[in-house]
C-alpha cells in the first residue's frame, strides 16, 4: 500500500529497506502492511528482470537478488545499496545491474592505448591511475595491454560519464595511426617554421631579458619574457615555443573527446570564457566538435592555453603534495586559495582533501608588471606582522593570502590587481556583445585613468572595454 506520511515512532523501518534512504521528510513511500519492508518512489518504479540469461562478462545466468547488496560487488568493488544486484551461485559471484553490461574495450582521454576489463590484477598493482585511490585487486579493472604500460583504474573511474566517451571498442579494430597531420607547423630551415594559421614565417628566438610590453603571445595571450618565442619575420606576430608545439588535435583529461585547436579568438560575448576556469580570453583554444556535446547555451566544450598546459599530475607550489585532475562529481569543491565554491573544474590532492581552483592554479609564479624591470615572484602566503600595502590599489595586503612581491624593490601587490579582469583579453581584440554591439579592449596606458561608465571607479586593469557608442566600462559585469 502507498503511504503518504511516515511510519508512527512504533514501526520498525524509518528508512527505504532498499537504498536506505530515510522516509522520515513527509514524501510518500510504499509499505507492505504484513511485514512493514519500505520502499520509496525512485525505488518503487524500477523493476529488475528476475534472470539474465547471457550476461556480458560471465559465462552463468544471473539470478536477480531480492535485497540490497551489502557486500563489494565483483566487477566494480564498491556496496551500493541503491543498485539491484544479481547472483550465480556457482561461482560465488555478485554484481551489480549497472555494472553486468559494463565495456569489455574503451579508449579515455587520459590513456593514449586501449583499456581491457580484467577480473582480477597481478599483485603489483597499487593506485588507480584516475582517482589515485587503492585498488583491490579481488575485484575487476581496466587495464593496459600495452608491453610496459602499468596502466589500471577502477571499473567505475573508467567509465565515469566524464572519463569515457560511451563506446565499445571490443569489434572495433584497433588504428594503428592517425592519418590525419596533427602537426601545427613545417619546419621551412634552420629555426624557421611555417604555423598552420599565419601566412608568414616564424622565427625562434631565444630570450636575452630585454622585454617589450608590446609583445604577447598570440596562443596564450600573455606577454612573452623568460621563454624561447617565435618571432614572425614580416609582422608583430608572436607564439611562444611551447604553444607553438601544442598539437591541432589533443586527448586530455579535461574532456572525455578529443579536442580540436582553434586558433581563431571568440567573436561574441556568449563564448569568450574558459570552460574550465571561467575566464575570459582572446587567444587560442581548444574545443569539441563532438555532436550533441554542448552546454545549456548551445556552445562547444572550449579550453584556453594556459589550462590545457597544466599537466593531468604534477606537484604545485602551494602544496606539499601531488595535485591530479579528477573525475567530475556532483560534491561541493571549495578551492582552498580564493575560497570559490563549485568551480567549473579544479585539481584535487592525492593525500589529502586540498583543492584548487583552475584560476588559480594557472597563476604564473614569476612574470613582469607592466614597464618594471625586476619580475615579481609569486608568494604563498606567509605568516608575518608586518602590514604590506598593494602598490596598484593602495589598499592593505592580507599576507596569509597569495600576493606578487619583488624583495628588491620592496613591492606589493594583490594577485588580482596585477591580472584585472582581463589578464587574458589582448588590447585590439573585438567581440560582439548581447546587445549586438561591438566591445574593443583599449590598452591602459595613458596618464589618467579612464572612469567606468557603470560603476564610476577609474579603470585600474591594464586594459579596459569600450563600447561602439564609446562608453567606457573596468569589466564584462560592468
Amino acid at each position: 500500500e502507498i503511504i503518504s506520511k511516515t511510519p508512527e515512532y512504533g514501526y520498525i523501518f524509518k528508512n527505504c529497506n532498499w537504498c536506505g534512504d530515510d522516509l522520515r521528510d513527509g514524501s510518500q513511500f510504499y509499505r507492505c502492511s504484513i511485514c512493514n519492508f519500505c520502499l520509496d518512489l525512485s525505488c518503487s518504479q524500477n523493476f529488475p528482470l528476475p534472470t539474465i540469461s547471457n550476461p556480458k562478462n560471465h559465462h552463468h545466468s544471473l539470478i536477480f537478488l531480492p535485497r540490497p547488496l551489502l557486500v563489494p560487488c565483483d566487477v566494480c568493488g564498491l556496496v551500493e545499496r541503491s543498485d539491484p544486484s544479481y547472483v550465480c551461485f556457482q561461482c560465488n559471484y555478485v554484481v551489480h545491474e549497472s555494472c553486468i553490461d559494463l565495456p569489455c574495450v574503451i579508449k579515455i582521454t587520459r590513456h593514449p592505448h586501449r583499456l581491457f576489463y580484467t577480473p582480477f590484477l597481478s599483485p603489483s598493482i597499487s593506485s588507480c591511475l584516475l582517482c589515485y585511490k587503492t585498488i583491490d585487486i579481488k575485484y575487476g579493472q581496466y587495464s593496459c595491454n600495452h608491453e610496459d604500460c602499468s596502466y589500471v583504474a577502477h571499473s567505475k573511474c573508467a567509465t565515469h560519464e566524464t572519463v569515457w566517451d560511451g563506446r565499445e571498442l571490443e569489434w572495433e579494430p584497433e588504428e594503428i595511426g592517425e592519418t590525419e597531420d596533427v602537426a601545427p607547423f613545417k619546419r621551412v630551415g634552420d629555426h624557421l617554421i611555417k604555423y598552420f594559421f599565419h601566412e608568414h614565417h616564424l622565427k625562434l628566438e631565444k630570450y636575452n631579458g630585454v622585454r617589450d610590453a608590446d609583445k604577447q603571445c598570440q596562443a596564450c595571450i600573455l606577454h612573452i619574457d623568460s621563454r624561447d618565442f617565435y618571432n614572425c619575420m614580416q609582422c608583430n606576430y608572436f607564439l611562444h615555443e611551447v604553444c607553438a608545439n601544442l598539437p591541432r588535435k589533443l586527448d586530455h583529461a579535461l574532456h572525455n573527446h578529443p579536442l580540436f585547436l582553434d586558433p581563431a579568438p571568440p567573436k561574441d560575448f556568449e563564448s569568450i570564457d574558459c570552460f574550465v576556469c571561467r575566464r575570459p580570453f582572446a587567444g587560442f583554444s581548444y574545443k569539441c566538435y563532438k555532436d550533441n556535446c554542448e552546454d545549456e547555451y548551445g556552445i562547444k566544450f572550449q579550453v584556453d592555453f594556459g589550462c590545457i598546459l597544466i599537466p593531468e599530475c604534477f606537484t604545485h607550489k602551494s602544496h606539499e603534495h601531488p595535485l591530479f585532475i579528477p573525475i567530475a562529481t556532483k560534491r561541493s569543491n571549495r578551492c582552498e586559495v580564493c575560497k570559490a565554491e563549485n568551480a567549473a573544474r579544479y585539481l584535487r590532492c592525492t593525500l589529502c582533501e586540498f583543492c584548487l581552483c583552475y584560476e588559480c592554479a594557472i597563476i604564473p609564479d614569476k612574470l613582469h608588471y607592466k614597464y618594471d624591470a625586476l619580475p615579481l615572484s609569486l608568494c604563498y602566503g606567509e605568516v608575518s606582522d608586518e602590514t604590506y600595502w598593494c602598490e596598484v590599489c593602495e589598499r592593505k595586503l592580507d599576507p596569509k593570502e597569495w600576493f606578487y612581491t619583488c624583495n628588491k624593490a620592496n613591492i606589493t601587490i594583490h594577485c588580482e590587481c596585477v591580472f584585472g579582469k582581463f589578464a587574458y583579453m589582448n588590447p585590439g581584440y573585438k567581440f560582439d556583445d548581447i546587445r549586438s554591439s561591438t566591445v574593443e579592449v583599449i590598452c591602459n596606458r595613458s596618464s589618467t585613468r579612464p572612469f567606468c561608465n557603470e560603476c564610476k571607479a577609474r579603470c585600474s586593469s591594464s586594459v579596459y572595454l569600450k563600447m561602439s557608442n564609446g562608453t567606457v566600462v573596468c569589466s564584462i559585469l560592468c
